[in-house]
């Protein structure tokens, strides 16, 4: 099944492991913690890997990396509005 419009598929697991399939927003490609996986996955495959991107670790790490990913964008989305509001109130 494709992924939807902005989202990526990947497959996650270590060798020997059983893969899980995940859909991330593209956004994830502009993340360190997530390019820290990527860069992982080019370590052990090369750039020659047929197929979905292949993370090389185990699921519970990415699950723990998507939820820092996901706090912190929620925290920075959340703090990009603030300055929207300074001119709402008065003192």
């Amino acid at each position: 099944m494709m992924p939807p419009k902005g989202w990526v598929g990947i497959r996650v697991g270590r060798e020997g492991e059983e893969q899980h399939r995940f859909a991330v927003p593209v956004d994830y490609l502009k993340q360190p913690l997530f390019l820290g996986l990527l860069h992982q996955a080019e370590k052990e495959f090369g750039f020659e890997h047929n197929g979905a991107i292949t993370i090389p670790c185990s699921v519970d790490h990415f699950r723990y990396v998507q939820r820092i990913i996901d706090r912190d964008s929620a925290a920075a989305h959340h703090h990009s509005h603030l300055p929207h509001l300074v001119g709402c109130f008065r003192a």
